[in-house]
């Protein structure tokens, strides 16, 4: 009951109001919080894969992380923006819905991990020194990830 004042403010902030308010407003920024999602679905994908030794293999995986690093952080940027947005406009059905708890568990310990671990492993390319780490890194920044995006998608059916 500590965040309910906080997601009762939320909800009643003009930017919430006027989301909630909107006829087309919350489709189009869940449509361009998707495609952020498929975006950074992409990015972490491609190179979590190649770290698993499953596709890319002619390409430097701190090259191929460097690359994507841009697509990672612009999209995750964008889909946090949109997601603040999406959530003033159903703060209470957020409040009372447990996948919405998960879904923000679940981002912070991504965020966390891919901007600490799994960037120190694809920076120093440790992963070809320990395939096996490297393995395992991909194999918790996937779960991870598809965790936040299971969760989220759980939101719009409890």
């Amino acid at each position: 009951m500590i965040f309910l004042p906080f997601f009762e403010w939320c909800g009643e902030t003009a930017v919430g109001i006027a989301i909630r308010d909107s006829l087309w407003l919350f489709p189009v920024i869940e449509c361009v919080h998707l495609l952020a999602l498929a975006m950074l679905g992409g990015a972490v994908l491609v190179v979590d894969m190649r770290l698993l030794g499953l596709g890319l293999r002619r390409h430097p995986l701190a090259e191929l992380a460097r690359e994507a690093q841009p697509w990672l952080v612009g999209s995750l940027l964008v889909m946090l923006v949109t997601g603040v947005l999406l959530f003033t406009s159903e703060t209470l059905r957020a409040y009372y819905s447990p996948p919405f708890w998960w879904k923000m568990r679940l981002l912070l310990l991504a965020m966390l991990f891919t901007f600490t671990v799994r960037r120190k492993v694809l920076r120093s390319d440790d992963a070809s020194g320990q395939p096996l780490f490297g393995k395992l890194v991909a194999v918790v920044s996937l779960s991870l990830w598809f965790g936040v995006g299971f969760s989220g998608r759980w939101i719009a059916f409890y």
